[in-house]
């Protein structure tokens, strides 16, 4: 077994593309495929669906995974000690997350859960909320951070799984500011709809914007002018000024304080996040330990029903 097949295989999970995960290895495609081969013949399963695009884990792949981290960490930390260094262990903590949070709020919690923890360092397993959820579950992930309503829960079993709150925010539409006025506005009409920039159906944050919608205080005329899983798209088609669209707050915020973009409509247009953090009781090392440890410990300041600061005129709200 070639221990570059590992390195591969955890590329190609990470991106999820087989010329991207190439790129990144430095190898040709078609190189780079054999050797997922070979590794899939010496280990007697398949690890790859390549049956759909973008490509996806299988099962098997996804609790190989976590044995393929272990199995290279493992060998950085045998050549730290053969040379005299300290080895770093597991302290990595691994975290499963939406992009969005791994953009927008995850830089400045890991500069106190950094020296909190004494993790050696993070990696970030960055997608949707329900990729995220089954990241941590296939045991990709030491701790999963996710947002949650209580229309659309994020359940996993408290024997076997332990839950924090760490923050709340709001989910609220944007819209493009042009000339100090909003490109478009809520509700619309039946003669002028607003172009609506919105998640990709079943997902988490569609699902989200859809019960808004169907609880709207007027009559919704929109027509879909794009669609994307990633909150980091849809914030940039909204400062582009191609529709009206929801965002966490915090994924709003810079271009709100730049003044590109700001809030569409009020609370009743908007949705409040909790944040939770998960983690597998069986499975914490002791710098996950040392994260959950501090999270019961902090405060959690949840939302105030007020108005955000600067509303978009003239929206019916």
């Amino acid at each position: 077994m070639d221990f570059r097949w590992l390195q591969d295989f955890l590329s190609l999970a990470e991106v999820s593309n087989f010329t991207e995960a190439a790129a990144t290895r430095h190898s040709s495609q078609p190189a780079f495929s054999r050797r997922i081969q070979q590794l899939e013949s010496w280990l007697g399963v398949e690890l790859i669906d390549r049956s759909c695009y973008p490509t996806k884990l299988t099962p098997a792949g996804e609790r190989f995974r976590r044995t393929a981290a272990d199995i290279i960490q493992q060998m950085v930390d045998a050549r730290a000690v053969v040379h005299g260094e300290p080895a770093l262990g597991h302290e990595v903590i691994t975290f499963a997350l939406p992009h969005s949070l791994a953009i927008s709020r995850f830089p400045e919690w890991w500069k106190t859960w950094h020296d909190v923890t004494g993790a050696s360092g993070c990696r970030l397993l960055a997608s949707n909320v329900h990729d995220a959820v089954t990241a941590h579950v296939a045991g990709a992930a030491d701790v999963l951070l996710v947002f949650h309503h209580a229309q659309q829960p994020i359940f996993l079993d408290p024997d076997h799984y332990e839950r924090v709150a760490i923050a709340s925010e709001w989910f609220r539409p944007y819209v493009a500011v042009k000339r100090g006025e909003p490109a478009f506005k809520l509700p619309g009409t039946a003669k002028h709809p607003f172009p609506l920039i919105n998640y990709s159906p079943n997902t988490f944050m569609g699902r989200m914007v859809d019960l808004i919608m169907q609880s709207a205080p007027h009559p919704v005329h929109a027509f879909k002018a794009c669609e994307s899983d990633l909150a980091s798209a849809i914030h940039n088609l909204i400062v582009a000024g191609h529709g009206i669209g929801w965002l966490p707050e915090s994924a709003a915020a810079e271009a709100v304080a730049d003044g590109k973009i700001k809030p569409a409509g009020d609370n009743r247009w908007s949705v409040p996040f909790t944040i939770f953090a998960f983690c597998d009781r069986s499975r914490s090392g002791p710098a996950v330990q040392r994260l959950m440890a501090h999270l019961r410990k902090s405060p959690v300041v949840f939302i105030a029903d007020k108005k955000p600061a600067a509303l978009a005129s003239g929206s019916r709200s």
